[in-house]
């Protein structure tokens, strides 16, 4: 009998175990952090598997297949920050009608979400504060209505050997939504010295 979704019989039942979305974030914990030492990556789930490596966009799309095969939808959420900033990408879920994320990081903030959130605006609204760059300025600008992964099945994006950067091409051009006014950035307050330095502290150090 064909496993589902062109997955290895390893593949599928490794992911089949991840039950729950706590599950899935706890497994992305195991999963060192891809610095992508040989250049810009966007590891396919199956790559990820293989290689033992994710950034938060590959993150997202293995936790994105990992709540599919317990049959929900595979959503991915698109966060956009200031322009000398990065963006960060989540995969979102719903518990009795409330959202949270399961987030892929090597940091000790922008982490997994409880679903405690009425909409994807409050979802993307629980970053703010701690979206900070290294001299504290908040840069969280806007988010993006769910992403659902599916679209892609005819390219293959859960087992390709290619880099799936149409994924990501995607995310950028489907619309955001504003989370500041003007006005808003021009009163926010930098976080201090001690939220810096907690928001310096990695998982995962990059070898030299």
């Amino acid at each position: 009998m064909p496993t589902p979704f062109n997955l290895t019989p390893g593949e599928y039942s490794l992911l089949k175990k991840l039950r729950t979305p706590w599950a899935i974030q706890d497994f992305l914990e195991t999963l060192p952090i891809n610095f992508e030492p040989e250049g810009d990556t966007c590891l396919s789930p199956r790559r990820v598997l293989r290689e033992r490596r994710a950034h938060c966009m590959e993150g997202a799309m293995l936790a994105a297949l990992a709540l599919r095969i317990q049959g929900e939808q595979p959503l991915v959420v698109d966060l956009t920050a200031a322009p000398h900033d990065q963006d960060h990408v989540i995969t979102v879920f719903r518990r009795h009608g409330l959202w949270g994320a399961i987030s892929k990081t090597n940091h000790s903030v922008l982490r997994y979400r409880e679903p405690i959130f009425r909409t994807i605006r409050e979802l993307a609204l629980s970053f703010f504060h701690e979206y900070t760059d290294p001299i504290g300025r908040k840069t969280l600008r806007s988010y993006s209505a769910p992403v659902n992964l599916a679209r892609f099945d005819k390219k293959g994006w859960m087992t390709s050997e290619e880099d799936v950067w149409y994924i990501p091409q995607l995310l950028s051009e489907v619309r955001h939504y504003p989370l500041l006014t003007r006005p808003h950035l021009a009163t926010l307050r930098r976080a201090d010295p001690l939220e810096i330095a907690a928001g310096k502290l990695t998982a995962w150090k990059k070898k030299k």
